[in-house]
């Protein structure tokens, strides 16, 4: 890859796993669309889990389109954290701590929504009964550390909303903590943002769209698309 390129990408997007997502979100209709969109670089950032990627990565190979594996962690303090890993082994055991640490709450399909896993031929093949939707007993700091220790990158997601936001739930960003990018929402001006915000200008932002359906896929700021340029790429060239 020509580091030198700018990036197309969406780093921010539900399947059908994530029970807030349409049931069209399934691994190989994201990929089509995403290709559709023009884009470089996807993650697909189910909630808790990560049991589409695997599926997703082999699908991802025979489109051209680079896949990272990731997912969508949600804190004890019910912040959402998008964590990102070079290859799909930290990023299992990265689900493993999760899952561990999740409540032990089955989930109610008709008030969150189903969690449907696919297989190659992006056919439906088994739900996930464990509620996902859902704070995991591990903190904020927690989850950051284990996911650094594993060679991940941490972005706090949404920063800008009012719900699972680290400003709304935490006040702030820890200044320990190993942060050196965050998410704009992409309906959000990023520049407004920070002006009202200062003491986020130490931080990079990317913007992602958190699709919840295709037509939202690649809508990643005003502009129609989120570009990741040299010196973004540099901090996250461990993932990308």
């Amino acid at each position: 890859m020509n580091p030198r390129k700018n990036l197309r990408c969406d780093l921010h997007i539900h399947s059908c796993l994530s029970p807030c997502a349409d049931l069209l979100m399934t691994p190989g209709n994201i990929i089509k669309q995403a290709v559709k969109a023009g884009l470089d670089y996807i993650a697909i950032t189910d909630h808790n889990s990560a049991g589409n990627i695997p599926v997703a990565r082999k699908l991802a190979e025979r489109s051209g389109i680079k896949l990272i594996p990731a997912m969508e962690v949600e804190t004890r303090e019910e912040v959402h954290l998008l964590c990102y890993f070079p290859s799909l082994e930290p990023l299992q055991e990265m689900e493993s701590i999760v899952a561990q640490n999740l409540p032990d709450l089955q989930n109610d399909e008709e008030y969150f929504g189903y969690q449907l896993l696919t297989d190659i031929n992006d056919q439906y093949i088994a739900k996930e009964e464990r509620l996902l939707a859902a704070a995991s007993m591990l903190t904020f700091t927690e989850i950051v550390e284990t996911a650094t220790k594993l060679g991940g990158v941490v972005i706090p997601s949404h920063v800008d909303r009012k719900s699972n936001s680290v400003l709304t739930h935490l006040g702030f960003i820890p200044p320990n903590a190993e942060i050196k990018v965050i998410e704009v929402s992409p309906n959000t001006d990023p520049v407004e943002f920070l002006r009202i915000h200062p003491e986020l200008n130490q931080y990079m932002y990317i913007q992602g769209s958190d699709s919840h359906y295709l037509d939202d896929i690649g809508r990643c700021s005003r502009a129609g698309g989120f570009v990741i340029n040299d010196q973004l790429h540099s901090l996250l060239r461990s993932i990308l």
